[in-house]
């Protein structure tokens, strides 16, 4: 879908930061929405889409259980 977002969760990124899930987030909206960046009349819809994803995304991130390699 979105080459530029990158996996979050370990072992492929142990140290993860807010930025990294709202970058994350961001890529995702642009890339949905079509707008790299959106007009001043959408701006309100894009930046809560931007917030609702990226607190979704880390409670996703939160909640997962990433079994050892077998």
């Amino acid at each position: 879908m979105c080459r530029s977002i990158k996996t979050l969760r370990p072992p492929y990124t142990e140290d993860v930061t807010e930025d990294d899930v709202r970058a994350a987030a961001l890529q995702y909206v642009r890339k949905i929405s079509g707008f790299r960046a959106p007009a001043a009349h959408n701006a309100e819809a894009f930046d809560r889409a931007v917030e609702t994803i990226t607190r979704a995304s880390e409670e996703l991130l939160a909640a997962l259980q990433v079994r050892g390699a077998r």
